[in-house]
């Protein structure tokens, strides 16, 4: 089972990460021309956290899980519209 201190920590990236990536998503819809970099890194920062969710679900209790899968369909949503609005 994973301890309530990890996920505590885990869930303080999952907030930080969207909120980086949902505030490059907006800046990029106002500019025509949006910051490569950190467009870049924020995709970047959700992959990582993505990441860290599925290694922390392999020790996470069944409840555990279930609010790690709902962080990742936050994480995979706002991803998914980032790629889409790169193209």
């Amino acid at each position: 089972m994973a301890t309530r201190d990890s996920m505590n920590n885990l869930m303080q990236q999952v907030e930080d990460t969207i909120r980086y990536a949902e505030e490059q998503y907006k800046q990029s819809s106002l500019q025509e021309q949006y910051n490569d970099d950190n467009y870049t890194t924020a995709l970047q920062q959700l992959e990582e956290t993505y990441q860290d969710i599925a290694k922390m679900a392999l020790s996470a209790n069944s409840q555990q899980r279930e609010q790690l899968h709902r962080m990742r369909l936050q994480l995979q949503q706002l991803q998914n519209s980032m790629i889409l609005e790169e193209l």
